[in-house]
């Protein structure tokens, strides 16, 4: 099969065309997309992006591709009327990157390549400008010997600095012709010293060199960190694009430019950019000299700048987008060196997006698909100012976005005690726990050494709105000693921090940060999402606060409630203990009393009697824990009662999944290990013999709940089985908080949902609790009951006979967090220690606790889904894990029929963008089958 490796362009006439970015990458795609257009654009060719993949496998180039370039090559001599290398008026040329997405910067570009030591003689004289032919003799070593030779450009730039310190000038146009000369021999010198070979002379070889140094800059590091970024697949590669040079550093009448036709950082409709006269195009971004804004060019080359706007306008109207483009003027003739689409920030992103609809630019349909998503962040959370210094100590998971400054606490107290005194507060922590929620809430942001992107930090955080560094392992706290190390660099308790939460960084310092800002633009856009979406959006939201905030996001119901985090308020952990303290042995006991009393029923004579004394033992000995474990029971119904009633509330008219108990008991003790110091303590202090007898008691409780894998544990339904009282007050507190709103005329719709159901006989045991109770509040309110009773499917056994356990329950909602752990094996607290090197060596693409694992854990709920609506059609399905703020996981769900996604509230509106963008996707595949 034959390929084309090398595409020509120019005069007009191209090989290529604009929808070609497969092969030609963005820019040489634009190139010849403009040159079709009558732009004016210096004549080149583009080597396929095909070949840098080909490069990187081999090594090399195939032989097909030297031919090829040869003949574009002598194409391109031929339309420019110049040669590469001829000594008397050569053809130079830029090898430039160009992938199929815009990738600004993170590879290389070589100008002013076919200079040798006689071209640059012909050069002087073709121009009559000596200075000029040395200028870019010494620019394209510099950009030489850095880029195709590995050189640090610093042994350039200490050479350039070292000349212009000892003439006693400042800018580079200030050095004469006769520095120039002396700083390319020096260039020269060094090259040799560095590498241990000659400048190649040679313009061919210069050319072979340039090209393969483009490609291999495709794998530089900043590249691969881009692309994993911007999740851009590795084996895309870059096209070549060899362009014959214009100069725009020729003289006064000559400068070069980038722009944008509208302003990329607030979507003001401004022609928006900078240029320099006399210079070439990395002297624009480089800082040496200070560009002038483009309205300046209007007064400084009127027909140029009249020329500009109408083509810039042009290729705006063409692409139907806003273009960022890069442009030279040779003599006061203006060349076209390249258009994209122009990067923007989310604030003009959506504003452009509104504007370009009422221009009737682009229809609603293509301006949500515009907007990426993730973008929405930056509008919702304060970030970094983008123009601010930073100094970056360390580098962990963008766990939650957004960004916090704050001084340094290390526990929940603390942190609480700060806020309370008006102070903005970081807690750092090895890992939070349930026991940190109010030093959570309190604090600015949260910076933790290990756990992944669904730590209890990372959830929690997400859920609050607030900035978190998760799995920083650089980071090493000592805790007790008020301080952390980062290297040799130590911060103390009250040392100010910023984190970035977008990006996973953390700053020694206060970093300047910008505010969010809401427009009547965004109103707008997200209304057109929100009716063209097919798929309906939950928060996940514990308490009224977040509910009313997920609200106001948009959010359409409450997808997960979590009722333990409830449990860890000030005046229920002394309930939640004492129900825990007394629960194990009040069930131990209780069937001891059951065994006792079957042995009894047979038993005769003395055995008789010997049992009917054990029995009355046995019996006394139940009576106080179960009546502490019943009254504790009792004690939290009211709570509980008065917890539902305020998140039904806020989610008047709207659903509210409500969860049962999780997570194992032991969460809600003290920790072993601090709880045998206290106790070791007073012990050796002789303290309170009351105390100690109660601490002592309190370590045998926590030892004996200890558990080797506690995610495995005794939690979830597990606990509901073991303790039906729990089960049976949840659902009373949910069910009275219902017919108590209901008789407000408050419409409320709650939903039970069982945690961690593996078989249909667990499901079926709990909601028949919750049943029951739902009819004795029935009947003692006179209130007809509207709730629905489901479960989460989140253990894989679940999944596989989702049809048994849909026969029973009457929504699905797919815990992906958990589901995800046990397909994969991976603990999603640990995962940190080694995610980095798995996306590294590409064994994971993308981190599968913050993207659902279309593959593995896709083909898990795919299969639930199917078998679910099997065995009950009408059944709800929605997702509740973090993957349903995730675009791309948003996608899945809409294309495997899911009713719902849920997030947490500050990732409600990109969900409702990005279900709009799944219906929009699916509704053009559908057309393009049809």
């Amino acid at each position: 099969m034959s390929h084309t490796y090398v595409y020509s362009f120019g005069a007009g006439e191209a090989d290529g065309s604009g929808d070609m970015k497969d092969v030609l990458g963005g820019k040489g795609a634009a190139l010849a997309e403009m040159t079709l257009a009558g732009i004016p654009v210096p004549p080149g060719f583009t080597v396929t992006t095909q070949v840098c993949n080909l490069y990187s496998a081999e090594g090399s180039v195939p032989p097909a591709v030297r031919e090829e370039q040869s003949a574009a090559l002598a194409a391109l001599e031929d339309v420019s009327g110049r040669k590469l290398g001829d000594p008397d008026d050569p053809l130079l040329v830029s090898v430039r990157s160009g992938a199929k997405f815009s990738m600004p910067g993170m590879m290389d570009t070589i100008l002013n390549l076919g200079l040798n030591d006689r071209s640059v003689e012909g050069l002087a004289v073709k121009t009559e400008n000596r200075r000029f032919a040395l200028d870019s003799y010494r620019r394209f070593l510099q950009m030489f010997g850095n880029v195709v030779l590995q050189i640090d450009k610093d042994v350039f730039e200490h050479e350039l600095t070292a000349i212009k310190k000892e003439r006693g000038v400042v800018l580079d146009t200030e050095l004469t012709t006769q520095d120039l000369a002396q700083l390319v021999e020096t260039f020269k010198a060094r090259i040799k010293e560095t590498s241990g070979e000659e400048f190649p002379q040679d313009p061919l070889v210069q050319l072979d060199m340039a090209r393969d140094a483009v490609f291999r800059s495709w794998n530089n590091e900043r590249a691969a960190f881009y692309r994993r970024q911007n999740e851009i697949p590795d084996d895309l590669g870059t096209a070549v694009n060899v362009q014959a040079m214009v100069f725009g550093n020729k003289g006064p009448t000559s400068g070069t430019g980038v722009g944008f036709t509208r302003n990329p950082s607030t979507g003001d409709h401004e022609f928006y950019g900078e240029y320099l006269l006399n210079a070439q195009g990395e002297d624009v971004v480089a800082g040496i000299r200070t560009p002038h804004p483009l309205a300046d060019l209007e007064r400084e080359m009127p027909e140029v700048y009249k020329q500009l706007r109408e083509i810039t306008g042009r290729l705006e109207t063409h692409y139907r987008d806003v273009q960022d483009f890069e442009f030279t003027v040779e003599d006061g003739r203006l060349f076209m060196l390249q258009t994209r689409a122009g990067k923007r920030t989310a604030q003009a992103a959506i504003r452009i997006a509104v504007d370009m609809v009422s221009e009737e630019l682009i229809t609603k349909e293509e301006a949500l698909l515009r907007v990426d998503p993730e973008q929405l962040d930056q509008l919702l959370h304060p970030r970094i100012d983008p123009s601010a210094e930073v100094d970056n100590i360390a580098t962990g998971l963008a766990a939650s976005p957004g960004a916090a400054v704050g001084k340094i606490v290390f526990d929940s107290h603390a942190a609480v005690e700060a806020a309370e005194n008006g102070e903005k507060v970081i807690l750092v922590r090895m890992e939070t726990n349930p026991d940190d929620i109010r030093g959570m809430d309190a604090s600015a942001g949260i910076l933790t050494a290990t756990g992944g992107m669904t730590s209890h930090a990372a959830v929690v955080a997400r859920g609050m709105g607030k900035c978190c560094v998760a799995g920083c392992s650089s980071v090493e706290i000592h805790e007790k000693d008020g301080f952390f190390k980062v290297g040799d660099r130590r911060f103390e308790r009250g040392d100010v921090i910023t984190l970035n939460g977008s990006t996973g960084e953390v700053h020694a310092g206060a970093v300047p940060t910008l505010e969010p800002e809401m427009s009547g633009e965004f109103e707008e856009f997200m209304s057109w999402a929100d009716s063209i979406r097919g798929m309906r959006v939950r928060a996940n939201a514990d308490v009224p606060k977040d509910a009313e905030q997920a609200r106001a996001f948009g959010a359409q119901g409450i997808g997960l409630c979590r009722t333990e985090h409830m449990f860890f308020a000030e005046d229920r952990i002394p309930w939640v203990r004492q129900m825990i303290l007394n629960g194990p042995t009040a069930k131990s006991l209780a069937k001891r009393v059951a065994a006792l009393e079957a042995d009894l029923a047979d038993a005769g004579g003395a055995r008789k009697g010997m049992l009917e004394a054990a029995l009355k033992d046995a019996r006394a000995a139940l009576a106080e824990p179960q009546r502490l474990f019943d009254e504790a029971v009792a004690a939290m119904l009211p709570l509980q009662r008065e917890d539902f009633r305020g998140i039904l509330a806020a989610m008047e008219g709207l659903p509210v999944t409500i969860r049962t108990l999780d997570p194992p008991l032991h969460e809600f003790l003290p920790n072993k290990e601090e709880l045998a110091i206290e106790v070791a303590l007073l012990e050796a202090k002789g303290g309170n013999a009351s105390e100690l007898e109660s601490k002592k008691q309190l370590l045998r409780t926590v030892e004996e709940l200890s558990e080797f894998n506690p995610m495995l544990g005794h939690r979830g339904c597990r606990l509901g089985i073991s303790f039906p009282e729990i089960t049976q007050m949840q659902a009373r507190a949910i069910l009275e908080a219902t017919a108590a709103l209901l008789k407000e005329n408050v419409r409320v719709f709650p939903e039970i949902m069982i945690p961690l159901v593996g078989d249909v006989r667990e499901f079926r045991h709990q909601r028949a609790l919750v049943d029951q109770v739902a009819q004795d509040v029935a009947q003692s309110t006179g209130v007809d009951l509207p709730y629905l009773v489901g479960t989460m499917i989140e253990v894989p056994r679940a999944a596989l006979t989702a049809d048994e356990i849909a026969s029973e329950a009457q929504f699905f909602s797919f815990g992906t967090n958990d589901l995800t752990q046990m397909t994969y094996g991976f603990s999603r607290d640990d995962i940190g220690k080694f995610l980095f090197e798995y996306l590294d060596l590409g064994i994971l693409d993308r981190d599968p606790f913050v993207s659902l694992d279309q593959g593995g854990v896709g083909q898990l709920v795919s299969g639930a889904v199917a078998k679910g609506r099997g065995a009950r059609p009408d059944i709800k399905i929605g997702i509740c894990g973090e993957h349903g703020g995730d675009p791309r996981s948003v996608d899945f769900c809409f294309r495997n029929g899911l009713n719902y996604v849920s997030c947490s509230p500050y990732r409600v509106p990109i969900a409702r963008l990005a279900a709009a963008q799944a219906t929009l996707r699916h509704q053009k595949e559908d057309a393009e089958r049809a």
